[in-house]
């Protein structure tokens, strides 16, 4: 990056008007809004895991971060989503698991597309996969950014200078801050000093925090496309226009084997229960001579007769004899 501090590193102007993307000939809307799904992303996905906001805004920072340092050609959106929200779960003390963070990111994406929200099995190829991707661009991040994933956040230094101003009804590094609170005084109709300036007391440009107040409202009015390419197969689809009918068809394909699933697992529930039944009447049923009995119930049976029979034909021989006692 531009200047680099244990603080936070910062892009140099050059690197902001073409970045790595730009040069590969990427537009810069493209990329914009390429990186905007991707923030969308990771807060989607930080706020399904109930994570502290301090972790998406430090994933968020990494990734826009690393792609003023590599292109998004070379290294798709899905792997340095999934790669970001893991470093930052880590550095911020939430550490989360790499099947958790894949499953849940996998949903969102479903969701953003229409596919059936069906999570993926952890022995599945799709699985392996996305967990390839996940070490690939965690692995990218460190070495692109030197190892160097701190990140200064603007909270902190927003909570203060709102405690300065005494406007603790609202919140929001140095200029951010105060352009966020410049938008937000303006949306309450709340006035600011002005003697001294207000900026000024923060080591801020009055410029600057106009620009910065200006650059929310662009992200506040930019409409996140929910259909981007986020690997390197999907970038060449939407560099040739058929992405749209590619998650189209993979729609159809997916909610047709599911509900293929399900009809299969209904049936075989309908089997087993029908199966359940014969054998429930079986046992119920009265023993009246045409109850069906165990092999071991037979040989039993045909021992008993046969011992009788003998027993009959002894006695009868001990009579014609003369000789027949009773037992």
């Amino acid at each position: 990056m531009g200047r680099l501090s244990l603080r936070n590193p910062l892009a140099t102007p050059e690197q902001i008007a073409e970045s790595p993307s730009q040069r590969q000939g990427m537009t810069a809307d493209v990329e914009a809004s390429m990186r905007s799904y991707a923030c969308h992303l990771i807060q989607a996905s930080g706020t399904i895991l109930c994570l502290p906001q301090l972790v998406m805004a430090t994933a968020q920072v990494l990734l826009q971060r690393f792609y003023y340092l590599a292109s998004i050609q070379d290294f798709p959106l899905r792997g340095i989503v999934l790669g970001t929200l893991f470093l930052a779960c880590k550095a911020e003390e939430n550490p989360q698991t790499i099947r958790i963070i894949i499953n849940v990111v996998d949903i969102v994406v479903k969701r953003d597309r229409g596919y059936p929200e069906v999570v993926t099995d952890g022995y599945d190829f799709e699985y392996y996969e996305l967990k390839n991707e996940m070490v690939i661009g965690k692995m990218q991040v460190l070495r692109r950014l030197a190892f160097n994933v701190q990140v200064e956040l603007p909270y902190g230094l927003l909570a203060n200078y709102l405690r300065n101003l005494e406007l603790t009804d609202q919140e929001r590094p140095e200029t951010i801050a105060c352009g966020a609170i410049f938008l937000a005084a303006r949306e309450c109709s709340v006035g600011l000093p002005t003697s001294p300036p207000w900026w000024a007391v923060f080591d801020a440009n009055a410029e600057d925090v106009v620009q910065v107040a200006k650059a929310i409202r662009v992200l506040q009015a930019r409409k996140v496309p929910h259909i981007m390419p986020l690997s390197a197969r999907e970038l060449k689809m939407y560099g040739e226009g058929v992405l749209g009918e590619y998650v189209a068809q993979m729609r159809k394909e997916m909610r047709d084997k599911l509900d293929a699933e399900l009809a299969f697992a209904s049936q075989e529930k309908n089997v087993d229960e029908g199966d359940g039944g014969g054998k429930r009447s079986q046992a119920e049923h009265v023993d009246d001579g045409t109850r069906p009995k165990s092999r071991r119930g037979v040989r039993d049976s045909t021992s008993r007769d046969h011992n009788r029979r003998r027993h009959t034909s002894s006695r009868s021989r001990d009579t014609r004899h003369g000789s027949y006692r009773p037992h």
